[in-house]
């Protein structure tokens, strides 16, 4: 498999550079589908707050808006098209189509638009080594109109954004806790590119990648592992006054599950002989049983492993006691 994964579209040129594609596989497996912008801008409608019928702004616009941005800071490179994917379809008819029956109605009379969208946009020719994975810069964003409030007029409106890498071997997603926005309100296409903008010039890629690349330097025993995989599933369980006395923890069980399965079976990221595992691969057997995560929490489920992954790197490097490892 080559190091990067490009795939060219239609030999189409725009502004006489090379267009290129995010890999298709997709980087989240929860309910979604596969669209792409010409559909998000030719056949959804754009739902408005009901109070005043101000119009929200579209999925469109948010990835439209995100990919110039990100072409502008970086014109040296081709940036590639978005992988975008939805889930929550919303579907309607015009007025004239009223009391039809479904089976009857002609694509001109059915409307739609998605509840929820997520995408990234790669940089592919900006590429970093990590433990001999290859990790292609990315920036992406979460949409979600359940989060609004459109029965109101019109207010600001909520959308998260991420900066980090994925890796090219399996499409996980590597976001550093300073690499996601995930309280941004806006009120303008504008503001959105300012906020897009603002993420972009604050994040600090050499810092991330020295923070992935210590990971690979500390392992887990057999042991080890299995008193987290244990320590794991009772954090679930206990009172939420417990739960603030340890770090916080936000896979599932049935991703933790997954986790667990791949410990053993995963082809990249799978234990030694002998149950030691490094944490940088650990990391990504929680990024990968991530992707089952719903469009909404996605991001900030991936932070949290970053976060939990250095917690136990810190603890390792200074010998400190840890909830999650000790006996």
């Amino acid at each position: 498999m080559e190091i990067i994964e490009r795939s060219l579209i239609q030999n189409q040129m725009v502004e006489e550079r090379e267009v290129v594609t995010s890999t298709n596989r997709s980087f989240i497996e929860a309910n979604t589908t596969q669209v792409n912008l010409s559909h998000l801008k030719n056949e959804c409608i754009i739902p408005v707050f009901s109070k005043d019928n101000e119009s929200t702004i579209s999925h469109y616009e948010f990835v439209h808006k995100t990919r110039q941005v990100v072409k502008d800071l970086f014109p040296e490179f081709n940036v590639a098209e978005p992988n975008i994917r939805t889930s929550h379809m919303i579907k309607g008819r015009i007025p004239s189509a009223i009391g039809k029956p479904a089976k009857d109605l002609k694509d001109f009379e059915k409307t739609l638009y998605y509840e929820r969208c997520a995408f990234i946009i790669e940089i592919p020719e900006v590429t970093e080594i990590v433990n001999g994975n290859a990790l292609a810069l990315s920036v992406g964003g979460v949409r979600a109109y359940n989060q609004e409030n459109l029965y109101s007029k019109k207010s600001p409106e909520k959308f998260k954004l991420f900066v980090g890498f994925k890796n090219m071997v399996c499409t996980n997603l590597c976001i550093s806790t300073d690499g996601l926005a995930d309280q941004v309100r806006v009120t303008s296409v504008n503001q959105l590119s300012e906020a897009v903008e603002g993420l972009l010039r604050a994040y600090n890629r050499e810092d991330h990648l020295s923070v992935m690349k210590r990971m690979a330097d500390y392992n887990l025993t057999e042991s080890q592992f299995a008193h987290l995989i244990g320590k794991l599933r009772m954090y679930q369980f206990m009172d939420k006054y417990d739960q603030q006395q340890h770090f916080s923890i936000s896979l599932n069980d049935s991703q933790i599950n997954t986790v667990v399965k791949n410990y053993y079976q995963c082809p990249n990221f799978k234990c030694k002989g002998d149950g030691t595992i490094n944490l940088w691969k650990l990391y990504n057997l929680f990024t990968e049983a991530n992707k089952s995560s719903y469009i909404d929490n996605n991001f900030e489920r991936n932070v949290h492993a970053y976060d939990l992954i250095n917690h136990l790197v810190n603890s390792l490097h200074s010998g400190s006691p840890n909830w999650f490892l000790q006996h």
